[in-house]
């Protein structure tokens, strides 16, 4: 199972590290909870919570902070 699409945090554009970041914050998803089957019975229960969907987005912005510290924060 590849985590890190690439093996590499660094990108072009804050866009693609935003991109990246979901990315990883889904194959973290997947890999602790492997089987597709339960992860579909789970979904309708986090997507219509609000707390379970900061939660999420929270996973998101912690990925994304270190790929931009990765990128050096798309400084040249």
């Amino acid at each position: 199972m590849t985590l890190v699409p690439g093996n590499s945090l660094l990108t072009e554009t804050p866009e693609e590290g935003r991109e990246l970041a979901i990315a990883i914050a889904r194959k973290t998803i997947g890999a602790i909870q492997p089987d597709a089957d339960t992860r579909h019975v789970l979904r309708p229960g986090y997507a219509t919570n609000a707390d379970s969907l900061t939660m999420a987005a929270h996973v998101v912005a912690i990925e994304f902070a270190t790929i931009a510290a990765a990128n050096n924060y798309w400084r040249t």
